[in-house]
This record gives structure tokens, C-alpha cells and sequence, in this order.
């Protein structure tokens, strides 16, 4: 991968990655949604939720997380390989 070609991908992949955790952070909210009579996720500082929910939570969210972004960053770098027929590293 050339310089010009590194100079030009890491703004591309700092905005795809902040996507990537909007796009978690609203995947997370929904599914919890489905899984708890809660609208939100129980802060892991509430000691009124129970420590299984609490745990329970910070799981799945990390688990979210991890999928979409791994997604989403593969998906720009094959966008981005695919216009510049450069593989991103």
C-alpha cells in the first residue's frame, strides 16, 4: 500500500468505524429491547439490577459490538480495495 494511498484511507476508516459504533450502539438497543422489560441497558453502577443482568448486558453489547464493526470494517475495505485495487492494511 503506497503513502498517498494510507494518507487517504485512515480518514475513510476513522468515519467507517464511527459509523460502525453508531450502527452497534443502535443494534444493541433494539435486541435489549427484545430480551428486557427495560427500554435501556442496566448501568453496570445501578445496584438495584442484579449483578446476572448486569453482566448479561455488557455480553451481549460486547458481542454486538464486535460483530458490526468487524463487518463494517470489512466491508470498507473491500469497498476501498475495490476503487483502488490496493488492499488496505
Amino acid at each position: 500500500m503506497s503513502n498517498v494511498s494510507k494518507t487517504l484511507y485512515k480518514p475513510l476508516a476513522l468515519g467507517i468505524s464511527i459509523l460502525g459504533g453508531m450502527a452497534a450502539g443502535a443494534v444493541f438497543n433494539k435486541v435489549w429491547a427484545q430480551f428486557s422489560d427495560e427500554p435501556d441497558a442496566p448501568n453496570p453502577k445501578d445496584l438495584q439490577r442484579s449483578t446476572r443482568e448486569v453482566l448479561a448486558a455488557a455480553a451481549l453489547q460486547g458481542l454486538i459490538y464486535g460483530v458490526v464493526k468487524a463487518a463494517i470494517d470489512r466491508a470498507g475495505a473491500r469497498g476501498y480495495k475495490a476503487v483502488t485495487h490496493e488492499t488496505p492494511e
